[in-house]
């Protein structure tokens, strides 16, 4: 995502909106706002922040898996498998268990009003 220097432990620290077609997508970004992006591969592109790093992405690998629909709010964390647990103990419900990405890992979970968001930490 973006470099740790930049990254507040509990805040929100990315958006990632999820895409039927990636190229599509991309092209409507950069013609509409001149959004820039880096690409992951076929199915996930970062949205290329101000200043560098990232602020988002267009992810197109599992649109199935967004039951609510619209942006997918990421939070930065220093200590995953802690925040894996506060989040159990304040009542919400972790929908992902902790994996893998190319920047780290990250779980998802829906708090008591049914909002799903993402949480992630460098490896």
């Amino acid at each position: 995502m973006t470099e740790s220097a930049q990254h507040r432990h509990h805040t929100i620290d990315y958006i990632e909106l999820p895409v039927a077609e990636l190229a599509a997508a991309k092209r409507f970004y950069a013609e509409a706002f001149g959004w820039q992006f880096n690409d992951y591969g076929p199915q996930y592109a970062g949205i290329q922040g101000p200043g560098g790093g990232e602020a988002g992405g267009l992810n197109a690998t599992e649109p199935h898996l967004r039951t609510g629909g619209g942006p997918l709010v990421l939070l930065f964390s220093d200590d995953l498998d802690a925040t894996v647990e506060a989040v159990r103990r304040a009542g919400g419900t972790v929908t992902r268990e902790p994996y893998p990405f190319p920047g780290g890992r990250r779980f998802h979970f829906t708090d008591p009003s049914g909002n799903e968001l993402g949480v992630w930490a460098e490896s």
